[in-house]
Protein backbone atom coordinates (compact mmCIF):
# COMPACT_ATOMS: atom_id res chain seq x y z
CA UNK A 1 0.00 0.00 0.00
CA UNK A 2 1.42 3.48 -0.56
CA UNK A 3 2.21 5.79 2.02
CA UNK A 4 -0.04 9.22 2.15
CA UNK A 5 3.83 11.11 1.11
CA UNK A 6 3.81 8.62 -1.75
CA UNK A 7 -0.25 9.79 -2.53
CA UNK A 8 0.80 13.36 -2.31
CA UNK A 9 3.26 13.15 -4.66
CA UNK A 10 1.19 11.18 -7.15
CA UNK A 11 -1.81 13.99 -6.47
CA UNK A 12 1.04 16.61 -7.50
CA UNK A 13 2.60 15.17 -10.35
CA UNK A 14 -1.12 14.62 -11.74
CA UNK A 15 -1.69 18.34 -10.85
CA UNK A 16 1.26 19.65 -12.82
CA UNK A 17 0.05 17.65 -15.81
CA UNK A 18 -3.37 18.86 -15.75
CA UNK A 19 -1.73 22.83 -15.59
CA UNK A 20 0.68 21.87 -18.52
CA UNK A 21 -2.37 20.09 -20.64
CA UNK A 22 -4.36 23.68 -20.19
CA UNK A 23 -4.52 26.14 -22.42
CA UNK A 24 -5.94 28.99 -19.72
CA UNK A 25 -5.38 28.72 -16.19
CA UNK A 26 -8.34 31.29 -13.43
CA UNK A 27 -6.14 31.43 -10.58
CA UNK A 28 -8.53 32.84 -7.61
CA UNK A 29 -7.07 35.04 -5.07
CA UNK A 30 -8.64 35.25 -1.17
CA UNK A 31 -7.73 36.10 1.43
CA UNK A 32 -6.41 32.44 2.37
CA UNK A 33 -4.83 31.71 -0.55
CA UNK A 34 -1.20 32.47 0.22
CA UNK A 35 -1.54 30.35 3.38
CA UNK A 36 -1.83 26.95 1.25
CA UNK A 37 1.83 26.26 0.05
CA UNK A 38 0.03 23.60 -2.71
CA UNK A 39 -2.04 26.67 -3.97
CA UNK A 40 1.48 28.78 -4.23
CA UNK A 41 3.21 25.57 -5.52
CA UNK A 42 0.12 25.41 -8.65
CA UNK A 43 0.98 29.03 -8.95
CA UNK A 44 4.75 28.46 -9.71
CA UNK A 45 3.87 25.85 -11.86
CA UNK A 46 1.10 27.94 -14.03
CA UNK A 47 3.33 30.53 -14.31
CA UNK A 48 6.14 29.15 -15.71
CA UNK A 49 3.75 27.40 -18.22
CA UNK A 50 2.41 30.84 -19.06
CA UNK A 51 6.39 31.78 -20.03
CA UNK A 52 7.35 28.61 -21.45
CA UNK A 53 4.02 27.69 -23.45
CA UNK A 54 2.00 30.82 -23.76
CA UNK A 55 -0.26 29.94 -21.58
CA UNK A 56 -3.27 32.46 -20.89
CA UNK A 57 -3.34 32.89 -17.05
CA UNK A 58 -6.64 35.31 -15.79
CA UNK A 59 -6.31 36.07 -12.13
CA UNK A 60 -9.27 36.81 -10.44
CA UNK A 61 -9.34 38.90 -6.99
CA UNK A 62 -11.96 37.77 -4.45
CA UNK A 63 -12.74 40.16 -2.06
CA UNK A 64 -8.97 41.58 -1.41
CA UNK A 65 -7.19 44.20 -2.94
CA UNK A 66 -4.74 42.97 -5.57
CA UNK A 67 -1.79 45.06 -4.31
CA UNK A 68 -2.57 43.11 -1.22
CA UNK A 69 -1.63 40.56 -3.39
CA UNK A 70 1.03 41.79 -5.31
CA UNK A 71 2.94 42.85 -1.94
CA UNK A 72 1.79 40.57 0.15
CA UNK A 73 0.59 42.84 2.63
CA UNK A 74 -2.46 42.14 5.26
CA UNK A 75 -3.40 38.25 5.08
CA UNK A 76 -0.79 37.35 2.48
CA UNK A 77 1.67 39.26 4.66
CA UNK A 78 0.89 36.91 7.73
CA UNK A 79 0.87 33.73 5.79
CA UNK A 80 4.40 34.81 4.69
CA UNK A 81 5.48 34.95 8.09
CA UNK A 82 4.54 31.36 9.00
CA UNK A 83 6.28 30.08 5.66
CA UNK A 84 9.06 31.93 6.64
CA UNK A 85 9.35 29.47 9.09
CA UNK A 86 8.49 26.37 7.67
CA UNK A 87 9.89 27.35 4.59
CA UNK A 88 12.01 29.44 3.70
CA UNK A 89 13.81 28.23 1.00
CA UNK A 90 10.44 29.17 -0.85
CA UNK A 91 9.11 32.06 -0.26
CA UNK A 92 11.06 34.51 -2.25
CA UNK A 93 10.06 31.81 -5.04
CA UNK A 94 6.70 32.02 -4.07
CA UNK A 95 6.36 36.09 -3.81
CA UNK A 96 7.60 36.46 -6.91
CA UNK A 97 5.22 34.08 -8.61
CA UNK A 98 2.16 36.54 -6.42
CA UNK A 99 4.08 39.73 -7.97
CA UNK A 100 4.00 38.39 -11.24
CA UNK A 101 0.36 37.09 -10.96
CA UNK A 102 -1.19 40.44 -9.63
CA UNK A 103 0.80 42.58 -12.28
CA UNK A 104 -1.03 40.66 -15.07
CA UNK A 105 -4.36 42.00 -14.20
CA UNK A 106 -7.72 40.60 -14.07
CA UNK A 107 -11.10 40.66 -12.15
CA UNK A 108 -11.84 41.77 -9.18
CA UNK A 109 -14.85 40.46 -7.57
CA UNK A 110 -15.74 42.27 -4.45
CA UNK A 111 -17.80 41.43 -1.78
CA UNK A 112 -21.56 42.24 -2.53
CA UNK A 113 -24.43 41.46 -0.81
CA UNK A 114 -26.41 39.83 -3.67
Amino acid sequence: MASSSSKCEIITQALKQAVKDSRLAAVIFSSGYAESRWCLDELVEILACRRIMGQMVLPIFYDIDPSDVRHQRGAFEEAFREHQKRSPEMVQTWKDALNEAAELGGEDFSATDG
